[in-house]
């Protein structure tokens, strides 16, 4: 889950809204909690930033709890919604990660994980969508990219997660069932059909293994397919 208002609250359902067709992250475990809700992206909510009860409230909707991770983004680091999110969150047991661009502020105070970027003053004064923004996100870009490596969902700097669903993805995913499984042409293609367009099934079936069995291997090791491989002893 992300949390933010304003320019912050855009960046971050820029980086989070990337992680399904990237990485096949579910849906169901993402959310944003957006002061002022879904149209704050595309318009000012005046005064919406500034409810901490807002924010209290929307991690209370969404039942944050201690399966979950809340990050949020306040480039100020005094964003009364964003605070109150995180605050709420961290009380209901979910992980907490705060990304400011001032110290000694509230959201690094409220975060569990604290994460400080100090990119001073802006040339315009106030225009946070400048250095803090280009800032805040490379550093969503690099935290949700480190996680779905560590979770398994990057091979050798391979998508294997993304779902196949367009000619350009199944393309892309013919080409890396070659350079992973080293099958081509009518078999990876064969492959990737009996996966149903998912890679990490296509990989290992073009190893011999029945749709089932893959499924079956991959679960076994966390979804993880060099240790599914590992096992395959190939």
């Amino acid at each position: 889950a992300y949390a933010g208002a304003g320019t912050s609250a855009r960046l971050a359902v820029q980086d989070g809204t990337e992680l399904t067709p990237t990485y096949g992250w579910p849906r169901e475990r993402l959310v944003f909690l957006v002061a002022g809700g879904s149209e704050a992206l595309s318009h000012a909510i005046e005064g919406a930033e500034d409810d901490a009860g807002a924010g209290a409230a929307a991690a209370d909707a969404e039942a944050l709890g201690s399966a979950d991770v809340l990050v949020g983004v306040s480039a100020s680091g005094r964003t009364p919604y964003t605070v109150g999110a995180v605050e709420r969150a961290r009380r209901s047991g979910a992980l907490t990660v705060g990304i400011a661009n001032n110290a000694g502020t509230p959201l690094i105070a409220a975060a569990e994980h604290p994460v400080l970027i100090d990119t001073g003053a802006e040339s315009i004064a106030g225009s946070t969508r400048m250095k803090a923004g280009t800032a805040q996100k490379a550093a969503l870009t690099l935290f949700s990219t480190l996680v779905m490596i560590r979770l398994g969902r990057v091979y050798d700097g391979l998508m294997v997660d993304m779902v196949a669903n367009n000619a350009k993805l199944r393309a892309r995913a013919l080409a890396m069932l070659s350079e992973i499984a080293g099958a081509d042409g009518a078999s990876a293609q064969a492959a990737l059909d009996a996966a149903g367009g998912h890679v990490k099934l296509a990989v290992l079936i073009s190893r011999g293994l029945g749709p089932e069995a893959a499924q079956a291997l991959l679960d076994e090791h966390g979804g993880d397919l060099r240790h599914a491989l590992a096992a395959l002893g190939k």
